[in-house]
């Protein structure tokens, strides 16, 4: 017998895959802060410091099919969003204590996302100590591309990462640079949570971050995955 819901359950996230009919399904969304040194100097920090971690939901997904633009609306409450480029990683395969040395093996495929920020209350969220979800977490905060399956991505691991607004450059570093690498990523969050097939982990954004305003387009690129294009309404 089918189950009963008081209401009528919302349809699952998924992004498309690459090559494939089948599309990924999202389970959790992990984001990785401060992973980039010259990133965090522009936001008042120095050094590897230990790896930390933020969530946004599921649906926060914006889904943007390649070759097409995507729309995500202005959030409300905020006079400072930010975008934050980043190499996104889709596990394949769960667990939990994954050892740096096998966690390769444990991702799907690598996509390109956008952390949008409301960076004014994130920044009043730090000053009173208090979790930075209402900066981070709101709806329509991770636009996300088309999931390239890991052995048609090319060497990931060194490629350029750049985002552009309205045709300037704002942010430009490469994927190498990640205080973090993926694979030590993946063995410290693992440690934490029992990492699932869904879950995608947005792996951190190099320097640049400013300020977009409704009208403006972003274009977002890791070399070897299709581009994210992003219109804020």
């Amino acid at each position: 017998m089918a189950s009963e819901y008081v209401f009528t359950p919302p349809a699952p996230v998924s992004l498309p895959v690459v090559g494939q009919a089948a599309r990924f399904p999202v389970h959790r969304i992990y984001c990785v802060g401060r992973n980039y040194e010259e990133h965090a100097k522009e936001m008042g920090f120095t050094g590897r410091e230990p790896p930390f971690f933020f969530m946004k939901p599921a649906d926060a997904v914006v889904v943007v099919d390649a070759g097409t633009t995507g729309t995500m609306a202005y959030p409300t409450l905020t006079k400072n969003l930010h975008h934050e480029i980043e190499l996104v990683a889709a596990i394949g395969t769960g667990g939990k204590n994954i050892k740096a040395a096998d966690a390769m093996k444990h991702i799907f495929g690598y996509a390109v996302g956008l952390d949008m920020t409301r960076r004014d209350l994130q920044g009043d969220m730090k000053k009173q100590g208090r979790p930075w979800d209402i900066g981070k977490s709101f709806e329509q905060s991770a636009p996300t591309g088309p999931i390239v399956p890991a052995a048609q991505a090319g060497d990931i691991e060194h490629a350029e990462i750049s985002l552009q607004v309205n045709g300037q450059d704002r942010q430009r570093s490469n994927v190498s640079k990640l205080i973090w690498n993926m694979a030590e990523t993946i063995e410290h969050l693992s440690a934490a949570w029992e990492l699932q097939p869904g879950d995608l982990i947005f792996t951190g954004t190099p320097e640049g971050v400013a300020a977009v305003v409704a009208g403006d387009t972003l274009v977002g690129q890791v070399a070897g995955l299709p581009a994210l294009t992003v219109k804020v309404a």
